[in-house]
């Protein structure tokens, strides 16, 4: 019962938030909204026992993305006067979309069996089990990854960089 009470309440810090990033006209209102629905993600990791992807997902998203663009909203110049305006011709394409995605969810859910639900077993956490897996068995492409992730970085610091003028 409890478990349900919270799944409700990390489910409405999830989807509330989400409502006010996509109508906001402001786009601080939009970064701070964002902040909660992260949240309420890593809320749902932790009910569903996946912790080491809760406090990944507080740590990547909200600890390091989430500064990083309210960071860079705050610091660009009139960034926080800026109204975001909608029209017509973005939403209605935007609204197929919408609807297409809705009416497959829909497929999806009316077509499921919904008679094993009671089935899935409890796990304890994951985080020992794939700290082991990372450091032994995939140790290898978890270090291919983390040094493409820093050479994509350093490529994007270089891009990002001004270029000299060049004097004539």
């Amino acid at each position: 019962m409890e478990l349900t009470i919270l799944f409700y309440v990390f489910a409405a810090l999830t989807i509330i938030p989400a409502f006010v990033v996509v109508f906001s006209r402001s786009l601080i209102y939009a970064a701070f909204s964002l902040l909660f629905t992260f949240l309420g993600v890593a809320g749902l990791y932790v009910l569903l026992s996946a912790d080491f992807i809760a406090v990944a997902q507080i740590m990547v998203y909200i600890g390091g993305i989430m500064i990083l663009l309210v960071f860079g909203v705050m610091l660009t110049k009139q960034a926080t006067d800026v109204e975001i305006s909608t029209g017509i011709m973005k939403t209605l394409p935007a609204l197929i979309v919408v609807g297409f995605a809705l009416g497959t969810l829909i497929m999806v859910l009316t077509g499921a069996s919904w008679t094993q639900i009671g089935t899935i077993p409890q796990i304890e956490g994951t985080a020992l089990e794939l700290g082991e897996l990372l450091m032994t068995t995939f140790v290898l492409p978890f270090e291919v990854a983390g040094i493409l992730l820093l050479v994509a970085v350093m490529g994007a610091a270089l891009i990002a960089r001004k270029p000299k003028e060049v004097q004539s």
